[in-house]
């Protein structure tokens, strides 16, 4: 049955679709899929526009679009649809699809038909029971069987267009034969579609109810036109949904032109009352929501003052077809008042784009100046301090408390490089790049506030060290400076400080060496004693070392040792020795060296020895 519903309802849209100027359909579930048709023959059907519509969808969620659209105007339209949604119709659901299109065949085609206070189904039954009743050979009972034989369908055409065919000279017998010309007949003389194939009411055990019910009404519509008090109050009738039609067109254009007017005002108070509270993010802000509202509201009035537009020509077009006086809209909603209305918008808009950009502008400038004074401010103080520093003079001890002061200042030269961060940020979010107020970075900054804060360290520890060293009464100077060269050499973060490794390293590159265990205690014993390996720590055990034990004799014997009694020796004889590897570096850069026949070091300790205790 479906496939009869299908073609029956196909070709019922045809007639609707081709007296129209469009091509046919040639399949329900394809050529409804994509709304277009759909579309169309709810134009057809209806005397209001549906607006803009995709054309030539190619994406699922345009077809969606259409397809809403359509059923959407048919719900408009008071019709009921049950269980079917703009998937049903795209993904090709036939059965859905077929009981829509009854229901607009029910709508358009069988609704309006009344027979002896019936309407509809029972009518349409009424009427051929009516017309039929004088043909002993018919009995129609329903919209089936009872027009198997083609007999009832002769009869109807036979009543009203007698010299159309002689109804007693058909074979009664002659199924198809009398279907095949009911069919011709009704075509060639009556302008009534053939919607049915002989074999759908001849070669099937029961026709489609639907199908034959859709075509009869054909034959309804047909011959009511032969009736002439039928077709002078059907011309009432359709006066009156003409004006009835306009009305509804008037309210509609009248009620759509009052809010789109009332929008558009409404927008431009809110946008003269809006205020700036000065600030990067709140303009951004007011920037990202007008952007969205040319996205989004501005593009919705665009198609709704297009459609208004259109339903207002519908409207007058509608009127002049008929010869009926024009319409023309109360005060204030005629198109000419949109226009000026929407006129008046565009300019509204250009004065908020105006502001918007010129307070972005504003709030950066004032970052860049933000930043500059706080960034050349923070280089001047940078400034001050390393000036500072550079000056200090007089006794260590002077030097020493000077330096102190100066230390005490830096953090707050931490805390206002905080501050230089915090308004480098606040250009970045604003998309500050260039600065013409300066030529600093946070980054610039933060490298020269370390340099300056080591330097001071750096300043603290040697005076630091100078006053140990000067306080050294018992060594040569000679020595005190072999002593703070090799300190100075190992100390590689430069604390001021020495740790174990270190430590070890620095005593056997003056030919110390102890056991790891002893070098540990030692180690603590000074740990505990200064808090640290300071440079006080590891003069005062080279002056004990050197007082018991680090004579120019027992360092020449300690060197012949390693050297296997060679005036000099190699770096291998300093690795066989288990020399620490930074002693064995220090000692490399310190010896006299010179090349043997190979190309190999050779280092002269005893010229170097004889040096450092000259």
């Amino acid at each position: 049955m479906d496939s009869t519903q299908e073609r029956t309802f196909c070709k019922w849209l045809n007639t609707k679709l081709e007296a129209n100027g469009y091509p046919p359909m040639h399949s329900l579930v394809q050529d409804l899929s994509d709304g277009v048709r759909l579309i169309q023959l709810m134009l057809l059907s209806g005397d209001t526009s549906l607006g803009r519509y995709n054309k030539n969808p190619r994406m699922r969620v345009q077809k969606a679009e259409n397809v809403n659209k359509a059923l959407e105007f048919i719900r408009q339209r008071g019709i009921k649809l049950t269980n079917i949604g703009p998937e049903d119709i795209i993904d090709g659901n036939l059965k859905l699809i077929l009981g829509m299109i009854w229901t607009l065949v029910l709508r358009f085609t069988i609704a309006d038909i009344s027979e002896e206070g019936l309407s509809a189904k029972e009518g349409l039954l009424i009427w051929c029971q009516r017309k039929t009743a004088p043909y002993k050979e018919v009995d129609v009972q329903d919209f089936s069987v009872s027009w198997s034989d083609g007999l009832a369908l002769c009869a109807l055409i036979h009543n009203h267009r007698p010299d159309l065919l002689e109804y007693d000279t058909l074979n009664k017998s002659d199924r198809h034969g009398n279907t095949r010309l009911a069919f011709q007949v009704a075509a060639d003389h009556l302008g009534i579609p053939q919607l049915l194939e002989v074999e759908d009411l001849c070669d099937s055990d029961r026709p489609d109810e639907r199908s034959v019910m859709t075509y009869i009404a054909s034959f309804f519509h047909a011959f009511s036109t032969m009736d002439q008090a039928e077709t002078v109050s059907r011309r009432v009738e359709k006066f009156a949904e003409l004006m009835q039609s306009v009305w509804t067109s008037r309210n509609d254009y009248e009620r759509r032109a009052r809010n789109l007017l009332s929008a558009l005002a409404e927008v431009q108070e809110q946008w003269a009352a809006s205020r700036f509270i000065g600030t990067y993010t709140d303009a951004k802000e007011q920037s990202a929501a007008f952007t969205a509202y040319k996205h989004t509201t501005k593009r919705t009035w665009v198609t709704e003052r297009q459609d208004v537009t259109t339903l207002f020509g519908n409207i007058q077009t509608k009127l002049r077809t008929y010869g009926l006086r024009e319409y023309v809209p109360p005060a204030g909603l005629a198109l000419s008042d949109i226009d000026h209305a929407w006129n008046e918008l565009l300019k509204s808009e250009a004065k908020r784009s105006r502001s918007i950009n010129a307070q972005i502008r504003q709030i950066k400038e004032s970052l860049r100046k933000q930043f500059a004074d706080l960034a050349n401010d923070f280089s001047q103080r940078l400034h001050d301090v390393s000036l500072d520093l550079s000056t200090v003079e007089g006794p260590l001890e002077e030097q020493q408390e000077q330096v102190r002061k100066i230390q005490m200042r830096v953090p707050g030269l931490a805390d206002a490089l905080a501050r230089v961060a915090k308004a480098e940020n606040d250009c970045i979010t604003a998309n500050v790049e260039e600065n013409d107020y300066t030529v600093f970075t946070c980054q610039d900054l933060d490298f020269e506030l370390e340099l300056v804060t080591q330097a001071i360290a750096k300043k603290i520890s040697f005076i630091d060290n100078q006053i140990v060293s000067r306080n050294m009464t018992n060594l040569t100077p000679a020595q005190l400076e072999q002593f703070e060269s090799t300190f100075r050499y190992f100390d590689r973060d430069e604390t001021n400080t020495l740790i174990l490794s270190e430590f070890s390293a620095a005593l056997a590159s003056l030919g110390i060496i102890y056991s790891d265990d002893d070098l540990i205690y030692i180690h603590d014993k000074l740990i505990q004693d200064y808090g640290a390996v300071t440079f006080e720590a590891f003069i005062n055990l080279l002056v004990d070392i050197t007082e018991d034990q680090t004579s120019p004799d027992q360092l020449r014997e300690s060197f012949r040792g390693i050297a296997a009694d060679k005036p000099f020796v190699t770096e291998l004889d300093m690795r066989l020795a288990q020399l620490p590897v930074g002693a064995i570096d220090y000692l490399r850069e310190v010896l006299p060296s010179s090349k043997n026949e190979v190309g190999e070091p050779q280092y002269d300790y005893e010229t170097w020895l004889h040096d450092v205790f000259a």
